[in-house]
């Protein structure tokens, strides 16, 4: 059975469910892509590492890692393995030492806490061919919240830009303020037009 690396390219909304989203994983040396449909706080906890936010107090995947960390238990690679009635099943291969531990996940938690410890994802040619879609070029990047690293809040992809009329400073403290609620999504578009502004001087 021949591993597939995979990377995270991003996350976008889901057409077919409402309050879903679809997360989008990338073939590293080819042209497919695996489409999984995940909820929204499993969605919020990819994005905020997508995005290198820092909530005020740690979310689970984050609780998670700490605690590994104190443990010395290391996450080597995430594994989606199983592709079942249309849900995939994911292992978390953990090292302790010279121990080896396997442990069952959901997809969408694997791949958040992956993004945690900088872990590979791998999954099978067989789940690529059955559940995976051909994408030449970035046709398909355009729709994510998080191609290469970059967020498109809704109101962007409408056209509209709501926080062009704010102050830098205006912008700083709903930065603040959104990642005080913990609406990281706003909080990254936010984030992005202070980005834009910083860099134009």
């Amino acid at each position: 059975m021949r591993k597939i690396k995979l990377n995270v390219l991003g996350i976008s909304y889901s057409q077919t469910q409402s309050g879903a989203y679809a997360l989008v994983l990338a073939e590293e040396n080819g042209d497919r892509r695996l489409p999984i449909i995940i909820g929204g706080f499993e969605a919020q906890a990819i994005v905020i590492k997508l995005e290198n936010l820092n909530p005020p107090r740690p979310l689970t995947h984050d609780l998670f890692k700490s605690f590994a960390d104190l443990l010395e238990v290391e996450l080597k690679e995430v594994f989606i393995h199983r592709l079942d009635e249309g849900v995939f099943y994911s292992q978390l291969v953990c090292t302790r030492g010279l121990q080896e531990l396997v442990i069952d996940s959901r997809t969408s938690d694997a791949v958040a806490l992956a993004l945690r410890f900088n872990s590979s994802i791998y999954s099978t040619d067989e789940i690529m061919d059955k559940a995976g879609i051909v994408i030449k070029g970035d046709e398909y990047e355009n729709d994510l919240l998080n191609p290469e690293g970059e967020s498109i809040a809704e109101d962007e992809i409408e056209g509209e830009n709501v926080y062009g009329t704010h102050s830098l400073k205006e912008l700083k403290e709903m930065l603040k303020e959104a990642i005080g609620n913990e609406d990281y999504e706003k909080a990254a578009a936010i984030r992005d037009e202070v980005s834009k502004r910083e860099s134009k001087g």
